[in-house]
């Protein structure tokens, strides 16, 4: 089985800031807890995933190429809007990081995420690295669809 093992976490500052991103447009057919099925434009490249639930930070994933047109006919099947974002990919002590900038109704989030061998491999954050969201529902890409960060109340 294909699995994922991924820790997410807010980013501060701009440090992050290197070089060009890719936008990515995706959408999600399905977003049930135990499986959701997503479909992504990522630049010229598209993608469909099907991601089980969580354990942890670990869970089962599977990611096939689609042709671009296709991906661009399923986003109009997607339940909820479309999740748009910026992808920068930025290296720092052996690791890529994913940072995303979200875009529209998710505009002001930047989130990083890293995936690892094993849940307790040991990696160095970078300080642009804030505070760990891997368990927060809240952010996952899924909940953004229909829960936007600019809905959010301040705490």
């Amino acid at each position: 089985m294909a699995t994922e093992i991924e820790r997410k976490f807010l980013v501060t500052g701009d440090a992050w800031r290197q070089g060009p991103g890719t936008l990515l447009s995706q959408g999600y057919l399905n977003r049930d807890k135990q499986r959701t099925v997503r479909v992504r434009i990522a630049g010229e490249q598209a993608f469909l995933t099907i991601k089980g639930p969580n354990q942890g930070a670990t869970r089962a994933e599977f990611e096939y190429p689609v042709p671009l047109a296709d991906a661009a006919q399923m986003l109009a099947l997607c339940d909820g809007p479309t999740v748009e974002k910026i992808r920068r990919v930025v290296l720092h002590k052996g690791f890529a990081w994913d940072v995303d900038e979200f875009l529209g109704q998710n505009a002001g989030l930047v989130v990083a995420e890293i995936e690892l061998a094993s849940e307790d491999q040991v990696f160095a954050r970078p300080a642009w690295v804030g505070q760990e969201v891997t368990d927060d529902a809240r952010y996952y890409n899924s909940r953004l669809a229909t829960h936007p960060y600019s809905g959010w109340q301040a705490p």
